[in-house]
């Protein structure tokens, strides 16, 4: 497979992703099992390819919800002070991981989100916000660039259903996370180039897919019943992480 060729693919699979981000929230989690099943890459490769994709998502997202005020700036300062750590952590620890296991982290948060997208889904609480500490925000961000970095899925998938189990709205979660993975993705791709060598040109060609189904996926959630959507999703989701976990079991036994 040529160059062109393999950055146009990569690409396509940033737009698949990229719509079902902007759609329903969720998609990060297919792109590093695309590239390790669909084109043949190490898993290592793919986290450190999907996380620098992820640079230009961040930037895109969080310009748009900035632009719309709808970012909590003191809240996203607190939560990327732990984030920076945590994803060069994220991004030494992947250099020394078990790739077997690294594919069992994937799977299980495909799976996991998959389940939650179809049974998680709650009715608005009419309570009001709880306000959280500088050191919650802190460890929340800690612990979301670690496990973004490590699974190669970026900040919103796993820091969005933190922050609404600690009761803040959601709109309010998503806007901290597209702030959140800025730092998340640029330090992962930091520390990715400092224990590797990823591929740029695939880094690229899939940050701009990601960031063109971004957008046509927002086109869509507009057009179409969001239970709908949220229904597909989760079962792309499920068939991703039975298929990544499928496959880790036929192999543990050839």
């Amino acid at each position: 497979m040529s160059l062109i060729v393999l950055a146009f693919v990569v690409g396509a699979i940033g737009v698949v992703a990229g719509g079902m981000i902007g759609c329903v929230g969720v998609g990060g989690v297919i792109v590093v099992p695309a590239l390790v099943y669909g084109l043949g890459m190490d898993v290592q490769d793919a986290i450190a390819c999907a996380m620098m994709g992820y640079i230009l998502t961040g930037v895109i997202g969080t310009t748009v919800y900035a632009r719309a005020r709808s970012i909590r700036w003191e809240l996203a300062g607190w939560i990327s002070l732990g984030a920076a750590p945590g994803a060069l952590f994220g991004a030494w620890a992947i250099s020394g991981v078990e790739p077997r296991l690294l594919e069992f982290g994937v799977g299980a948060l495909a799976l996991a989100s998959g389940l939650n997208s179809l049974f998680g889904r709650r009715k608005p609480s009419a309570a009001e916000p709880r306000s959280l500490r500088a050191a919650e925000l802190v460890l929340v961000g800690l612990v979301t660039g670690v496990l973004s970095a490590i699974t190669g899925t970026g900040g919103p998938l796993v820091l969005v259903p933190i922050l609404i189990c600690l009761k803040l709205p959601t709109l309010t979660a998503v806007g901290l996370s597209q702030a959140a993975q800025i730092p998340i993705a640029t330090l992962a791709t930091i520390g990715n180039f400092a224990y590797g060598d990823p591929d740029v040109s695939q880094g690229v060609a899939l940050g701009i897919g990601l960031a063109l189904g971004t957008w046509f996926g927002a086109k869509v959630a507009h057009a179409l019943p969001r239970r709908t959507l949220e229904t597909v999703a989760a079962g792309v989701l499920l068939s991703v992480g039975w298929l990544v976990l499928a496959r880790l079991g036929f192999r543990q036994f050839v």
